[in-house]
């Protein structure tokens, strides 16, 4: 695997709330490891939401003795939600922190993702296939028929996530277990980017003839060029085939 992220603060906030992780050599028992996160709350809260559920994140999985890699995500998600109630509970300043989370380990035959939020993982390849399911509020609607996909970008309400990381007792994430196709690439972006720019676009520029450092220096470009209004964070993952 090669892999790269890239965070921006955007045109219009004052404080970068998104945070990142991307490692191709081994943490702990995974192979390797990729996380994105968006944190929300005060004005630092969210910031530290995100930083410190990454951070510790990693350090579990460094010393976690479990071999199998959903068993890994799940207690370290579980752990990490713990620890930011934890704090919220002891630090006034950081009450109604929270953070979305999204993380993938990539096996030679198969790829594990974990995902708590809206922030999202996508295959892309000849088409763009969204991996991860948001838990939002235009989400449900959506599920239920009260909403129009097409229309879910300009909701009023589309930043309103019903689940995350640090706001309950009990996190809840979702798992998939995903075969990739060779040329397929992996991305994994907080809403900073998909509410600024399409999923056509995005595959395009994702399958550009560029080294992901490149390809993710566009995809924060063309968000901040649609407007920028929110923290942008991205990790672009590809496969190299027949390692030795």
């Amino acid at each position: 695997m090669i892999s790269y992220g890239k965070t921006d603060i955007g045109m219009i906030r004052s404080v970068n709330q998104d945070s990142i992780f991307f490692s191709d050599k081994r943490i702990g028992n995974l192979p390797n490891l990729y996380i994105v996160a968006d944190g929300m709350g005060g004005h630092k809260a969210g910031d530290y939401a995100s930083a410190h559920a990454v951070e510790w994140f990693v350090e579990y999985v460094k010393n976690c003795q479990y071999q199998n890699p959903i068993t890994i995500l799940k207690t370290g998600i579980a752990k990490i939600n713990d620890m930011l109630l934890e704090q919220s509970a002891a630090h006034e300043e950081l009450k109604g922190m929270g953070t979305t989370f999204v993380t993938a380990v990539l096996l030679p035959d198969k790829m594990y993702v974990a995902n708590i939020g809206d922030s999202r993982l996508y295959v892309i390849g000849e088409e763009i296939k969204q991996i991860t399911l948001d838990h939002s509020l235009v989400e449900e609607l959506i599920r239920t028929g009260q909403l129009d996909r097409r229309k879910v970008r300009f909701h009023p309400e589309k930043n309103i996530i019903t689940r995350a990381l640090g706001t309950s007792n009990e996190a809840i994430p979702d798992f998939f277990e995903i075969k990739l196709k060779e040329n397929e690439k992996v991305l994994l972006c907080s809403d900073g980017l998909t509410n600024m720019v399409e999923d056509d676009e995005i595959r395009d520029i994702v399958m550009q003839k560029a080294f992901v450092d490149k390809i993710c220096d566009r995809l924060v470009e063309r968000a901040n060029y649609y407007g920028g209004k929110d923290n942008i964070g991205v990790v672009v993952v590809e496969q190299i085939l027949n390692e030795v």
